[in-house]
């Protein structure tokens, strides 16, 4: 039975809830990574057809997309993956999909928006609880105020984060914080603000951090002031600050072993016991230049579970041509109420 999508980083955490959840509605991906030893476990596992190959094979990596003419790509860090999966979409005239939340992707992928278009290919990377919510939520506020021109978004996620994202927290760790000023990205330090907001039972405490909307906003709505903020503990806040000064060293290649090391020791992610008692809130307020302004909430499932529903029905739309060619965000792609048609999803304006 010939494969119905490309899932590259299948045998990763979030790879595999997306493969599951793929099966569940009828989906028949074709499991793909590096490691041929995992893949075949998780065919034999799954009965899914399976291909072990590196991103820097052109060749093989030509012959599955062909094949399939979507990929979903899990495998991240997406800083050092996503430019040979997505030229490989381009060479090919297949779909590209991710579930990144990295600025400098959003934007590298944004940059071959004419190309793309020229290939008829869609170029869309967040698919995933990055950033989908908070895209809509976006596009969502700039309905409810056209006008606007500064836009702050947070998110408050209640559970563990898996291996994958803890990986990117560490290769991350030196590169300061970023916010959209005027259009464009400039860069701000570590923990640069924090403010108080309330997710629904009142205030938190949130700090920014350089999340995919400071990139992705600004494309959906034309926004020109982004920023982004999450509740980090106090302690956390702290060391953020401290790489301010230190962040020399914990980007240097010793730490940074020591680091991906930790992470390896820990456990892949979080329970499906726990993914079940999870869930994510969301805040969001635009304001204009004459003091105008709109707020809204959105509550939903656990990251990484959400993550596996909003990639699937993604793809599952692609297969049945709804693929604008370019880049694309989540809102542009599907529309500003996308998030709404998830189970357990909960969206409230404030006034």
């Amino acid at each position: 039975m010939p494969a119905d999508f490309l899932l590259y980083g299948s045998y990763g955490y979030t790879g595999r809830l997306i493969a599951e959840r793929a099966r569940e509605l009828g989906l028949a991906p074709l499991l793909a990574g590096r490691d041929g030893a995992a893949l075949a476990a998780q065919g034999e596992e799954t009965g899914l057809p399976y291909r072990a190959f590196a991103l820097d094979d052109a060749a093989a990596l030509d012959a599955a997309l062909r094949e399939t003419r979507v990929v979903l790509h899990a495998a991240g860090p997406f800083s050092r993956t996503a430019a040979p999966m997505a030229e490989a979409c381009l060479r090919t005239g297949a779909h590209y999909l991710d579930i990144t939340g990295e600025i400098g992707v959003f934007e590298a992928l944004a940059a071959r928006d004419r190309q793309a278009r020229e290939a008829g290919v869609m170029l869309l990377p967040g698919v995933g609880f990055d950033v989908v919510p908070s895209d809509c939520l976006a596009a969502h506020l700039k309905r409810r105020l056209p006008s606007a021109t500064r836009l702050a978004l947070a998110f408050q996620a209640v559970g563990r984060p898996s291996r994958g994202t803890l990986t990117t927290m560490v290769e991350n760790a030196a590169r300061g914080g970023a916010v959209r000023r005027g259009g464009r990205i400039v860069p701000v330090p570590s923990a640069w603000k924090t403010r108080e907001v309330d997710f629904g039972k009142g205030p938190v405490t949130v700090t920014t951090i350089p999340w995919g909307d400071v990139s992705t906003a600004y494309h959906s709505t034309g926004i020109p002031d982004v920023e982004v903020y999450t509740r980090v503990p106090r302690g956390q806040r702290r060391v953020l600050r401290a790489t301010r000064r230190l962040g020399w060293l914990v980007g240097s290649r010793p730490v940074q072993r020591l680091l991906r090391r930790a992470v390896r020791r820990g456990p892949p992610g979080p329970t499906p016991e726990e993914r079940a008692r999870g869930l994510s809130l969301l805040w969001g307020e635009v304001e204009d230049g004459e003091g105008r302004r709109a707020g809204s909430r959105l509550r939903t499932p656990e990251g990484y579970t959400l993550t596996a529903r909003t990639a699937v029905e993604a793809v599952r739309r692609v297969l049945a041509g709804d693929a604008p060619a370019g880049f694309q965000t989540p809102s542009r792609a599907y529309g500003t109420d996308w998030i709404l048609e998830f189970e357990g999803v909960e969206r409230t304006d404030v006034e």
